[in-house]
């Protein structure tokens, strides 16, 4: 990383459960209180009117909320973050929104706070061992990284430093962001919103759980270690504690660094072609899936360049706190859904939807088509049949280009234009971080501006009996 990060910073960070469930409870209070004033004085109005009215309050509502939270940092922000990225089918467009303006908070937690905590950690002996910069080079909801180096050998590593007491604070937190958007009405607390909230809850406790997110690191290395298209930092167990983990500084440059945009196409092809099978191999062998789409967890190194292979750009793999263990009787029916898909067998994608318990029998024909067809449309750079490509996805060679085609937001616009919104259940929460994994795997590629067909590597995968071995 060439450049230190700057920004604004605190010294301490309030992790009390007893201080930030009362400020927010005196959030959802004074919002509560709005909401039911804005409600009482807006039902005389006409339909149109109420409901112009109504948008804008719950953006007026969900704004407040996320200035509240901020207030707050730790596990409160990241929390939203989360709720921002899987919470479409519990929460307004308005609450997503103005949540998604957490991921731009910056402030950073003094370096007097932080050496304190590797101190603790580590022991003033283990930590003598280290030169650690006091600019942080990244700073986060749950922590910060700092670059060190070891005196003894010159090695350069990283430490990712947890704030302290989040951990500790994680389900007094969600309990009381929860109650927050209930007393502002921002949210309709159910059964489904419930098992949402549990599964948002076992996220933040395996981001929160250093020592396991130093495994699930090791397991990935062991797993690409015959994959020279990717690096995965190696983890110093001998600085990593439960709340700090110690790994080799991986070099390499922003995933829409000029650097990477003028690289030749078939290089950047290659990058995006092993994205894309680093997924499949996720989904179809490992059955674990890096579920954050975050573009920071990821870098580009470059061939020839100090330190890099002389031979291969290479992607490089960073923090594995969000990675997903998926059961079979999950993943076969969203397998089925993608071997029906590209084998244009739309009648089994509904199927495999029904089995996934999102959609049902008894809805109309016509919604049930629609479905399999949003489905299937979700696979286009990955079929067989390129007749239904639109002209800007395709380049002079025939090869589908992922930026230019907009895929995402055609589905979206498709999805909303038609009738399978009034129908659509809430999916599995697997498939919801399932699904923002996929979208984010097709927005690497695109900000790479790669040009590929992705067929010929799902084929291998759908069809191994007919390919050659893959490694996995």
């Amino acid at each position: 990383m060439t450049s230190k990060r700057r920004g604004s910073s605190v010294s301490r960070i309030k992790t009390g459960s007893f201080e930030r469930r009362l400020s927010l409870t005196r959030a959802g209070l004074f919002a509560g209180t709005r909401m039911a004033s804005h409600m009482a004085t807006n039902w005389l109005s006409s339909r149109e009117t109420r409901e112009q009215r109504h948008r804008a309050m719950l953006s007026s509502q969900a704004e407040f909320l996320v200035e509240e939270l901020g207030k707050l940092k730790g596990s409160v922000v990241k929390i939203g973050q989360v709720m921002a990225l899987y919470g479409e089918h519990f929460l307004p467009e308005e609450v997503t929104e103005a949540l998604h303006t957490l991921e731009d908070q910056t402030t950073s937690l003094e370096w007097a706070s932080i050496r304190k905590v590797l101190a603790r950690e580590l022991g003033s002996d283990r930590l003598a061992e280290l030169e650690v910069d006091p600019e942080p080079i990244g700073a986060a909801s749950l922590g910060q990284v700092h670059r060190a180096r070891r005196r003894s050998d010159g090695l350069e590593l990283v430490l990712k430093v947890q704030y302290p007491g989040v951990a500790d604070a994680v389900d007094s937190d969600l309990n009381s962001v929860a109650q927050l958007l209930r007393i502002a009405r921002l949210v309709s607390i159910g059964p489904e919103f419930n098992d949402w909230l549990e599964e948002v809850r076992e996220m933040m406790h395996r981001e929160v759980d250093y020592r396991l997110e130093a495994r699930t690191t090791e397991k990935f290395r062991a797993l690409l270690a015959d994959d020279d298209r990717f690096v995965v930092p190696r983890v110093l167990p001998e600085y990593s504690t439960a709340h700090v983990i110690a790994s080799t500084y991986e070099q390499g440059h922003s995933v829409s660094s000029v650097a990477v945009r003028e690289l030749p196409l078939a290089r950047r092809n290659a990058l995006g072609q092993a994205a894309l099978e680093l997924f499949f191999r996720e989904l179809f062998l490992w059955g674990e899936i890096q579920t954050d789409p975050n573009f920071g967890n990821y870098r580009i190194r470059i061939a020839g360049e100090p330190g890099a292979d002389r031979d291969h750009d290479q992607i490089v793999l960073l923090d594995f706190g969000a990675v997903q263990s998926y059961p079979d009787s999950f993943l076969k029916p969203v397998i089925h859904m993608i071997q029906a898909s590209y084998e244009g067998d739309r009648e089994q994608v509904v199927e495999g939807g029904v089995q996934l318990r999102f959609m049902s029998r008894d809805w109309p024909e016509d919604v049930l088509r629609t479905f399999g067809e949003v489905c299937m449309s979700v696979l286009e750079p990955l079929q067989a049949d390129r007749g239904q490509w639109p002209p800007e996805a395709v380049n002079g060679d025939g090869q589908y280009r992922w930026k230019q085609s907009d895929l995402p937001s055609r589905v979206a616009r498709y999805a909303a234009r038609s009738a399978i919104s009034r129908y659509f259940r809430i999916p599995p929460k697997e498939f919801v971080f399932l699904n923002r994994k996929l979208i984010g795997v097709y927005t690497f590629i695109a900000v790479l501006c790669a040009e590929f067909n992705g067929e010929p590597l799902l084929r291998r995968y759908l069809y191994p009996e007919d390919g050659d071995d893959k490694t996995g």
